[in-house]
């Protein structure tokens, strides 16, 4: 560990057992992803974050990755300002080892194997749960570093409207409203949103020596997107619900390129899924999910000096269409087995003439949850049988015990496979139809439970110790000009997190010290996975004092390199957000944000820019 961030990072468990918010009761929150099954976030036996809506407004951040990059284990490389490409690394694992679900609804792209997660709209999100470790043996394919599930508003209750408009320097101006209602039995949301800003100038490029986007265009590259959702059910009766949800987001942003590349994207991403829930007896539920999701992504080329105006360059698009059955049986009290079959077909289209444009997948699964009075166990298996590499098995193991002091401690073991792109196999002149599928083996152990605090004051913690090693990890074979399962990867972490409440104050923490070892033969081994810090820390303050509430979150990066040759430094950064939110009454609030304080100068890619220091104002009506 070579930053001066490492003192820092150390002194993180203990500088956030200091204040506190509130001595009321905090619920644990139920999650859904961990185990494909609804349970307290604390009896996962997983390592689970959960971002709701309460957090998105009070962070009043503005893009899922600005959400993400809060988070221990969680590491962001983005190509420039808002709107740009945005990769998501889970536990220092690679971009496309992290499954992005919408509703229980797989996205992105077959072609890339990642998700546009900047371009979906913050406004139409109610909670988001980030699981950090491999879950292939309830998903399948991707979820090596993990999963990451999106849920949209789902609405319910009375007829209840709700607006918020911002503005904003970088000429940043933003609106998004809705409504929602249902009654008892119903619920249904309705929402839009539009954004727009005139960005920075996204990469300082190289031509000579080509270096970050190989272009020097010193111009802002501005950013626009709009987006729908809609989420409606009924409960006919306390055995039988149907749901239906949308999402549709589409942006166009600017970036900096050439003839050949294009300067322009304009992306679209849906997806429609339904789901029916039937409880035939008490003890057993049938899921019944279907879905389909688009990505498509168009390139085009402006130079108004050369009159040249939306000159198309390229298209990339995918469909996918997913169907799941689950059966959750309960044989005994508190013994849970669940089984259940998943089926996706993907097809890509556009201006690449792929060999093979669609494949499909086929998953087996079965789970079993027991508890044995201060035991737990988890035992899940999966067999994917995929068109194009056949089939492939994974399975995983947790045994946690619970502590008379409410200390919990859990030991997990589970394995991972990431079947090779579209990309990988089939681009003209490129890809490679003998690749074998990623494969993982990760341990963890992990503890959790609440702080020694005195009086009103209250607090919980987490730990977490694992080792992940990757191997047949594709790459460029530059012996035979192609992709290949030449590379792997050992990688070694410890996350900590804590926080505390105390009558109107609360503060939390998270540290994350991350050991990402390239382990592929050649001059390269022993070096550092690229865009993976080896320290992290974040600090959560906020106090509320009547109508007012102010907040502040520091965020401490370490040194990174940008290339697998560890030749490129990403220097350290500290990252300073101050907000401030005042009440007129319950339904309606101004907020304002000054996002990077400090003015830093920062890159997490390397030649392309972040945004210096801004701020955002937004009236928000909420009822």
């Amino acid at each position: 560990m070579k930053s001066p961030l490492m003192l820092a990072a150390l002194a993180a468990p203990l500088s956030a057992q200091v204040l506190a918010q509130t001595d009321s009761q905090v619920l644990e929150p139920t999650v859904v992803t961990a185990t494909r099954t609804a349970e307290p976030a604390g009896e996962t036996l997983a390592t689970v974050s959960v971002i709701d809506r309460a957090e998105i407004e009070r962070r009043q951040a503005r893009s899922v990755p600005d959400l993400l990059r809060t988070l221990p284990g969680v590491s962001i490389a983005q190509s420039g300002g808002p709107g740009q490409s945005a990769s998501v690394m889970l536990r220092g694992t690679n971009a496309d080892h992290v499954l992005v679900l919408v509703d229980g609804v797989r996205v992105g792209s077959a072609t890339l194997g990642t998700t546009s997660l900047q371009d979906l709209p913050v406004d139409q999100i109610e909670r988001i749960e980030v699981v950090r470790g491999p879950r292939s043996s309830l998903y399948g394919s991707e979820a090596i570093g993990g999963v990451i599930q999106i849920f949209t508003r789902r609405g319910g209750g009375a007829l209840t409207p709700r607006f918020s408009v911002g503005v904003g320097e970088l000429g940043t101006a933003s609106v998004s409203g809705g409504l929602s209602g249902g009654g008892e039995r119903a619920w249904f949301n309705l929402g839009a949103n539009f954004e727009q800003t005139d960005g920075i100038n996204a990469c300082a490029g190289r031509p000579f020596p080509y270096a970050g986007c190989g272009v020097d265009q010193p111009d802002r590259d501005g950013y626009s997107s709009h987006g729908v959702s809609a989420r409606a059910g009924y409960a006919f009766s306390e055995r039988a619900e149907v749901e239906f949800h949308l999402l549709s987001a589409e942006s166009a942003n600017d970036f900096d390129g050439s003839r050949f590349s294009g300067n322009q994207a304009r992306s679209s991403q849906q997806v429609f899924g339904a789901n029916a829930t039937l409880r035939p007896l008490d003890a057993w539920t049938l899921t019944l999910t279907a879905g389909r999701s688009w990505d498509d992504y168009r390139v085009f080329y402006e130079d108004a000096a050369a009159a040249v105006f939306d000159q198309f360059v390229d298209r990339f698009q995918t469909e996918r269409d997913s169907l799941s059955l689950q059966s959750d049986v309960t044989i005994a009290a508190g013994q849970l087995v669940s089984l259940g079959v998943d089926y996706v077909d993907d097809r890509v289209s556009g201006t690449v003439d792929y060999a093979e444009d669609a494949r499909d997948n086929l998953g087996v699964f079965g789970q079993y949850q027991g508890s044995f009075g201060a035991f737990d166990l988890k035992l899940s298996a999966r067999q994917d049988d995929n068109q194009q590499f056949g089939s492939h098995t994974t399975g995983s193991a947790a045994l946690g015990y619970l502590f008379a002091n409410d200390i919990q401690v859990a030991l997990s073991y589970g394995t991972g496979f990431k079947a090779p792109t579209f990309n990988e196999l089939y681009y003209p002149g490129f890809g490679n139809t003998a690749l074998d599928p990623e494969e993982s083996e990760s341990i963890e152990l992990m503890a959790n439970g609440p702080l020694p605090l005195p009086g009103r004051m209250r607090g919980d913690w987490q730990l977490s110790l694992y080792q992940a090693e990757v191997d047949d990890l594709i790459a460029y074979d530059s012996a035979t000009f192609a992709p290949a399962n030449v590379d792997s990867a050992r990688i070694r972490g410890l996350e900590a997190a804590a926080d505390v409440r105390w009558d109107d104050w609360t503060l939390a923490g998270n540290l994350t010290l991350l050991d990402p070892e390239n382990r592929s033969d050649g001059a390269n081994d022993g070096n550092l996975l690229p865009r993976r810090a080896e320290q992290s820390l974040q600090l959560d303050l906020d106090r509320t004092l009547g109508r007012w509430r102010a907040g502040a979150t520091l965020q401490l990066v370490g040194e990174r390199y940008d290339d697998l040759a560890n030749q490129v430094d990403l220097d350290a950064y500290a990252l300073l957000d101050l907000r401030l939110e005042y009440a007129f009454n319950p339904a309606l609030r101004l907020q304002g944000r000054l996002a990077n304080a400090l003015d830093e100068t920062y890159e997490t890619a390397y030649l392309y820019n972040q945004p210096g220091r801004a701020f955002y104002l937004t009236l928000r009506y909420q009822p």
